[in-house]
């Protein structure tokens, strides 16, 4: 009972809060309390052990995930002890939601992705296009236009995983070339979704908010376009100028892998029309498209007599990255909560001014996830043109690109490459990639202003 007591009243030795009311709840200031710095540091150690997954085989989920739960445990401690046990559980249910969605999307695109290859889409596709006489060097810019195009409709992390697929098809014995196109997505995808509300979920926020109107994205293009082509023709002399090995035989697609390639499409189709018609969130269309492949898996068992079962694709979903994004997203929204987002943001633009902020704003969104720095600049609303808000929606989108973990597109395509694509081997072309951002921002201050 002594025991008790003592834990209740320990944090009042502590720095004083300050509190602040938001509706009928208080909030604490955590950024200089212990809890805050202990947090901050279990982040860092986290964050360093992902990037080391390569050399300690330590699977990158694991450590976001006990660190989430360690962070939201003390701010509960802390929030109990001063008399307010619902603050945390309301933050916390509201970021479960946030990532909830995300899951659920991811889920049924991993889902759809699997299908297709087992029923040998891919590999089809691999033949087809190899019969065409392409090179590595040739697929290497195909895989990126496709993914450049593809993600403003599709989104980053959905256009990643299809264009991933071809490229593991292709050239999945060529360690190299994977490498080097699997960074070249990510580079593409993240700059494709820069210029669409659908996009990217940092520019569907944005949209959402009223800031930038639907036609004011594609002011983006022209800078997002040389985002993409910059890094890209770099890496284009690092990639043997060479032809796949042939492969014998003709491959054919199983029973059902064009219905499923169609019903794909019209998932696709389906979320960003619940979004944009309806107001719904996208994870919900997905979620219906989702029906559709569990119908037709069935008449593919009954009537093709075909062992096709659809909660083995389920299973088979890349269950690391889907964890993983549980523990970025809970643990940066357990330090937001804290305070530390909104005061990394509101120094940031009182002391650098705009535009170097908001650039800054996309080197920072390499390390920490883009949903939460964009919430956070969203959250404080400050005083900007409109050029200015177009540029740190660009570079929230594609400064994602300049590390592995820096988007969704490219924690997803670690896990597709089976260890070919790793934290390390895109940190050798973060410069190069650098050179597309930095050019990106002075055209975008060329053609649209600050």
């Amino acid at each position: 009972m002594k025991l008790t007591k003592i834990l209740v009243f320990l944090p009042l030795l502590f720095p004083v809060f300050a509190f602040a009311n938001s509706g009928t709840e208080q909030t604490l200031d955590l950024t200089g309390h212990w809890v805050g710095y202990v947090s901050l540091a279990l982040f860092a150690v986290a964050y360093i052990l992902v990037m080391v997954e390569e050399f300690t085989c330590f699977r990158k989920s694991k450590p976001v995930i006990f660190v989430a739960g360690i962070i939201w445990a003390m701010i509960a401690w802390v929030y109990t002890s001063q008399g307010l046990p619902h603050g945390t559980e309301i933050a916390l249910r509201h970021n479960l939601l946030e990532y909830a969605e995300l899951f659920l999307f991811l889920l049924v695109a991993m889902t759809y992705i699997e299908a297709m290859r087992e029923r040998q889409v891919f590999e089809a596709l691999k033949v087809w296009l190899i019969s065409q006489g392409l090179s590595f060097r040739q697929l290497f810019w195909l895989t990126g236009f496709l993914a450049f195009f593809i993600s403003p409709i599709a989104d980053n992390l959905t256009t990643a995983l299809i264009t991933g697929a071809v490229v593991m098809a292709i050239g999945g014995s060529n360690v190299r070339f994977v490498s080097i196109a699997f960074v070249n997505i990510v580079v593409a995808a993240n700059a494709g979704g820069a210029f669409s509300p659908f996009g990217d979920i940092t520019t569907l926020m944005v949209w959402q908010k009223g800031i930038v109107e639907f036609s004011e994205f594609f002011t983006l293009f022209i800078p997002s376009l040389i985002n993409f082509i910059v890094p890209a023709a770099i890496m284009h002399f690092f990639i043997e100028n060479e032809s796949p090995s042939a492969t014998k035989g003709v491959v054919t697609i199983n029973k059902g892998g064009i219905w499923i390639v169609a019903l794909f499409i019209l998932t696709i189709a389906t979320a960003v029309g619940f979004h944009n018609f309806l107001h719904l969130p996208p994870a919900m269309g997905m979620m219906l498209g989702l029906s559709y492949l569990m119908i037709v898996s069935f008449f593919i068992h009954q009537k093709a007599d075909d062992d096709f079962d659809i909660f083995k694709k389920v299973a088979r979903a890349e269950w690391d990255t889907l964890l993983f994004f549980f523990g970025v997203i809970l643990s940066v929204g357990g330090l937001g909560f804290m305070g530390y987002l909104a005061i990394t943001s509101e120094v940031m633009y009182a002391t650098l001014g705009a535009t170097n902020a908001n650039i800054l704003i996309g080197v920072l969104s390499a390390v920490v996830d883009n949903i939460p720095v964009m919430f956070a600049v969203l959250t404080m609303n400050p005083e900007m043109s409109q050029g200015q808000w177009l540029l740190v929606t660009l570079t929230a989108g594609v400064g994602g690109s300049l590390l592995a973990v820096g988007s969704a597109a490219g924690v997803a395509l670690m896990g597709q490459s089976k260890g070919l694509y790793t934290f390390v081997s895109h940190l050798k072309w973060t410069p190069v990639i650098a050179l597309g951002y930095g050019a990106s921002i002075y055209a975008h201050i060329l053609i649209n202003g600050v």
